[in-house]
């Protein structure tokens, strides 16, 4: 694909004439550049280009306020990247990195800044501010906090991308190699694996150590000269994309109880990752929380685990700017407790004579725990979804289930998990049931859109399968489809009962403040803020039929679909951004104190910039509200 094609479906060239991209392919040279190779770095002056990617794969690379580098962003063949400095003459704010090897066009900056004069939304697109005024105020405060680091545990490793540590390029061998001279090669590059791969470089397979040893040395009949790769190798290896966290592929292969493993971009073979490689990154006190979780034996086992999570949020939170990855990273930790504690007392229950019946089903999670946004004080959001088993199965399957349930929400409770206040919970018969009774609730939610049930469907839409049997989920999902689809007037009804709240700032710019006992004084992050933009994006999300798991995600697409421009979408982001931030840096600090963790607090406890970052967020969240409120009213 040439420059022409790449630019003319790309922001912000798309709109322009034929003779500016003849132009710009005439002046722009290629460069290749070989895997890891930084094609410049954070603070370099600029290089005098505008960088497309013609083929491979770039990691935009930045540093941390302690000086780690660390991966913010990837751009893929088609993008491009390090173009403001074109239009700005400042330093590049963050480096770009191969991931493998990787052709680029250069467009030298000359010929972009004449074509900007005939086109302003050139220029425009780049040297306008990309962060609305919330975002500056929230990248201050956290620059102000960067040197009073809230832990000296390392995180950093914990948060490695797959890209930062896997072997590159992997040793690779075609299916019809000898095996005498993969083992030769293995003797040679002392490697303890190679992928077999065809000629588009997609891995057929693997062989290692062990099947040479047990298929080979240890097998009956074997002829070494004749035998070739595609007779012992392991085939369909599990495989990850670069972009993978370290902390997921760690616990990804100790699980699936693999020492190997390719690790492929858009199928492709860029390199392979071992477990002693992750090992090496171990951080012993952010690992406990995922390993000494797989070990766990009882329940007190992962309470102590459970207390834990405040440790690994301290250091991520020194350690990044962006509070979503601590989110996703806790929301991990929280999912891998969960799912533990599920198998002991599954386990027990099984010790007991008690076996699930025979059929399919799935235990789901929902709310922050469906959308992967966790903090440190998440209750229960739980329920199971079954196939749809003949009526005469009910009491066989409710011998089973109602038992099991208590015994789960029991147990999550005594963890560190509360009950959730409105009984949304597996032990609750409105959140168990066959697949045709989830499709009656949900009917009867949408058509008969009280309070309480648009309430509950606000929990319910945000759920994803934690164990069993994951495509029951899909068909749950298809279903709230279906039925919005069929009563798109529900939508209205959702924006009518979350409307009822607005956000807690005056005309005059002072904050309203709760007046009840408890919290007499404080606002909410959550309830006034942070959960507008949830369930709004939620809400455009559901309009136009799309899955997407986490808010960031939901919004991300929504950007691709036209429903919200970049710029707006930033907007919102960054409120988002700094509530989060917010919210779990006041959590930490009343467990701390030894209180439990709460979205409440005073806002003139905060600093003047605080103050002002909050007020901002909020308005960027108010607006948000006003939008969809036009977007969906019908009056």
């Amino acid at each position: 694909m040439g420059l022409t094609k790449r630019l003319r479906d790309t922001e912000p060239f798309c709109h322009l004439p034929d003779e500016v991209f003849a132009e710009f392919s005439q002046a722009a040279i290629i460069e290749k550049y070989p895997p890891h190779a930084h094609i410049f770095n954070q603070h370099d002056s600029p290089t005098g280009y505008l960088y497309v990617i013609k083929e491979g794969l770039v990691e935009i690379v930045a540093l941390t306020p302690g000086g780690v580098e660390m991966v913010v962003d990837y751009r893929k063949e088609g993008s491009f990247f390090g173009g403001t400095p074109v239009f700005t003459k400042e330093a590049y704010t963050a480096g770009a990195r191969t991931v493998k090897e990787t052709e680029c066009y250069l467009i030298p900056d000359e010929l972009l800044a004449k074509v900007a004069k005939r086109y302003p939304q050139i220029s425009e697109y780049f040297t306008k501010a990309i962060f609305s005024r919330v975002r500056r105020l929230y990248s201050d405060m956290v620059s102000d906090h960067s040197d009073k680091a809230l832990t000296q545990m390392e995180a950093y490793p914990f948060k490695k991308r797959l890209s930062e540590i896997m072997s590159s390029p992997a040793e690779t061998c075609s299916p019809t190699t000898p095996i005498r001279d993969i083992a030769r090669k293995m003797t040679e590059k002392g490697i303890g694996a190679i992928l077999v791969c065809d000629e588009a470089r997609c891995p057929a397979g693997i062989v290692t150590e062990r099947d040479l040893v047990t298929k080979v040395l240890a097998g009956e009949n074997v002829d070494c000269t004749s035998t070739i790769a595609a007779e012992i190798m392991t085939p369909n290896p599990h495989t990850m994309p670069p972009q993978t966290y370290m902390y997921e592929a760690t616990t990804f292969m100790m699980g699936h109880k693999i020492k190997h493993m390719p690790v492929l971009d858009g199928g492709e073979v860029v390199g392979i990752v071992t477990l002693q490689d992750l090992m090496k990154y171990r951080s012993q006190k952010s690992m406990l929380l995922v390993g000494s979780v797989k070990e766990a034996q009882t329940i007190e086992d992962l309470t102590r685990a459970r207390s834990e999570i405040v440790k690994v949020a301290k250091a991520l939170m020194s350690e990044t700017r962006s509070p979503f990855e601590t989110m996703e990273i806790i929301s991990y930790i929280h999912h891998c407790i969960l799912r533990r504690g599920y198998e002991i007392i599954l386990d027990d229950l099984n010790q007991q004579g008690m076996t699930p019946p025979d059929i399919n089903y799935c235990f789901i999670i929902m709310g922050s725990g469906g959308r992967k946004e966790m903090l440190l004080g998440p209750d229960q959001d739980n329920g199971f979804i079954y196939e749809n088993f003949p009526d005469e199965r009910i009491d066989e399957v409710d011998a089973f289930f109602i038992p099991f349930a208590d015994k789960l929400v029991a147990a999550y409770d005594q963890i560190g998990y509360p009950l959730c206040k409105g009984k949304v919970m597996a032990n609750n018969p409105l959140w168990r049931g066959r697949l045709k009774e989830w499709q009656y609730r949900i009917a009867d939610w949408i058509n008969t859109p009280e309070p309480q049930k648009v309430r509950y469907s606000t929990i319910f839409f945000d759920f994803m399968p934690l164990v069993g049997e994951a495509s029951l989920c899909q068909d749950l999902r298809e279903i709230v489809h279906q039925q919005i689809k069929k009563m798109p007037l529900f939508l209205y009804y959702m924006m009518e009962l979350d409307f009822k709240h607005k956000v807690p700032v005056s005309l005059l710019g002072r904050f309203t403040l709760e007046k009840d006992e408890e919290h007499k004084g404080e606002l909410s992050l959550k309830q006034t803020g942070s959960i507008f933009i949830v369930d709004c994006i939620r809400m455009f999300l559901l309009e136009k039929q799309l899955d997407a798991t986490t808010t960031i995600e939901r919004l991300e697409t929504l950007v691709e679909m036209n429903v919200f421009t970049q710029e707006t979408a930033e907007h919102i982001k960054a409120a988002f951004e700094a509530f989060t931030y917010l919210r779990l840096r006041n959590e930490i600090a009343l467990i701390d104190q030894g209180k439990k963790p709460s979205h409440y607090l005073d806002p003139y406890a905060l600093s003047k910039n605080e103050q002002d970052l909050l007020k901002e967020a909020f308005r960027a969240a108010s607006k948000l509200q006003d939008s969809t409120k036009r977007h969906f009213n019908v009056g």
